[in-house]
């Protein structure tokens, strides 16, 4: 049994659909939208091969996948100690009722970094 929802409206309007049908100039009304996904498979198929040429190239030059997962941990881990250093700075803020601008100032700090 279903709870009752109260008042309920009846539409007598025609239902809308929210999927927008492309406007058909081609051999039908999926002409253009077939066009567009063939445009967009041939766009990712260039930057695939563009990134594969790049990934030879650094190869080449002596770059490795492990010596590249060094990188993405060590960044993660300074990423990290950045975000607990802001909190500290904007709870020293608070505590003594100044901007965390102004505290970058006094310790000789780069807002920018």
């Amino acid at each position: 049994m279903r709870a009752s929802l109260g008042t309920q409206k009846t539409c007598h309007s025609s239902f809308k659909s929210p999927i927008q049908s492309p406007s058909g100039r081609g051999s039908g009304p999926g002409a253009n939208r077939e066009e567009a996904l063939q445009c967009e498979i041939a766009e990712l198929r260039r930057k695939d091969s563009d990134l594969d040429n790049e990934m030879q190239q650094l190869m080449a030059e002596g770059y490795r996948v492990d010596e590249l997962d060094q990188h993405i941990a060590l960044l993660h881990e300074y990423n990290d100690l950045k975000d607990v250093g802001q909190l500290l700075m904007g709870r020293l803020a608070v505590l003594r009722g100044v901007t965390t601008k102004d505290l970058y100032k006094e310790f000789d700090l780069d807002v920018e970094d």
